[in-house]
């Protein structure tokens, strides 16, 4: 099969891709989907440092950059399932117990602090795009099971969530997440590093090339001979990777294997991608934009807290009231670009 054939698989409502002809009407709509979120977090950025003087602090902003990548390695994974036209509802417990497997492989060293949850997290995710491309099962049912199951087993690792393991300090393990490079914690980097790397898999390889294809229209893929299955068993496989990696290196950064952690995750990444252009129904979406929900997100729970006199819980209500406005304005941007 050439790319040729899977261009052709792939639907014109690739945001990136308009037609030679298009309107100036179009590109607008284009361009608001693709950038809406990268204008609004720079508004939300100035108004913040207008009105609080804490907010651009040092203190402040490296806090918020090490609390965004934990969440934006697991977004990252995230952006390749709903480009198909999936969902990953394990995320958030992958999350946690990547954690707590890192935390407990770290006193037998680096190399299995990172290769465990790493390969049982994997694993996981593997077993999902199996049942979702083999048997053909709901995402959502699927994926709910799975995250079930991992908390689960992350219970009776734990011994009921009443054993918290450990991390040396010492460890090259824990430098992972406590060391610094030109002043910015390394997870900052690795999560840079990652979105890069994920950006060139998604824009310039043939896979990236069937993600597109398999989420915009999966019979006309199939038809064309992109291997379906084996592209919705990779990209679950690739979240469940993103999602354990996520966990060890937050528990390199607090040196210790948290088992309340991950809980409603799942949901942060998923609003984080829409947030950032990727569209629910599939074929359309960039890495760049799903980081840039992250950052969004981070900087309107930051602000809640700088106000003071709110309550946490507004976080929540916030961050849902703005994503119901992202849904509502990409599904009238999508139906402004088809009717023009």
């Amino acid at each position: 099969m050439t790319m040729t054939d899977v261009e052709a698989a792939q639907p014109a409502k690739d945001a990136h891709e308009e037609p030679l002809g298009a309107t100036r009407a179009e590109r607008l709509s284009a361009l608001a989907q693709q950038h809406g979120a990268l204008v609004t977090l720079v508004i939300a950025v100035l108004v913040a440092s207008l009105s609080f003087d804490t907010f651009l602090t040092g203190d402040n902003l490296e806090n918020m950059a090490l609390s965004s990548a934990f969440l934006a390695v697991v977004a990252l994974g995230m952006t390749f399932v709903i480009v198909t036209g999936g969902i990953d509802l394990s995320v958030g417990s992958l999350f946690a117990l990547g954690g707590v497997l890192a935390a407990w492989g770290s006193q037998y060293g680096t190399v299995v602090a990172l290769l465990l949850p790493l390969a049982v997290c994997g694993l996981i995710g593997l077993v999902n795009g199996l049942l979702i491309a083999r048997s053909r099962l709901a995402p959502f049912i699927v994926t709910l099971a799975a995250m079930l199951g991992a908390r689960g087993l992350l219970l009776a690792v734990t011994d009921e969530g009443s054993k918290t393991y450990l991390v040396d300090k010492s460890t090259v393990f824990a430098s992972l997440g406590q060391d610094k490079l030109f002043g910015i914690g390394l997870p900052v980097w690795i999560t840079l590093a990652l979105f890069v790397l994920g950006a060139v898999v998604l824009r310039r390889t043939r896979f990236g090339q069937y993600v597109y294809a398999v989420g915009g229209n999966e019979d006309a893929a199939a038809l064309m001979g992109a291997p379906v299955a084996r592209t919705k068993i990779g990209v679950y496989t690739l979240s469940g990777l993103c999602a354990g990696l996520a966990g060890a290196l937050n528990a390199a950064w607090l040196v210790s294997g948290v088992t309340i952690l991950g809980s409603g995750m799942e949901l942060e990444a998923i609003s984080a991608v829409v947030i950032g252009g990727t569209l629910l129904t599939g074929g359309s979406g960039f890495i760049s934009g799903s980081l840039v929900g992250v950052l969004l997100l981070k900087v309107i729970q930051n602000v809640i807290n700088q106000i003071g006199s709110l309550d946490s819980a507004y976080q929540q209500v916030v961050s849902g009231a703005f994503l119901a406005v992202v849904v509502i304005a990409q599904t009238w941007l999508g139906r402004r670009r088809r009717v023009l």
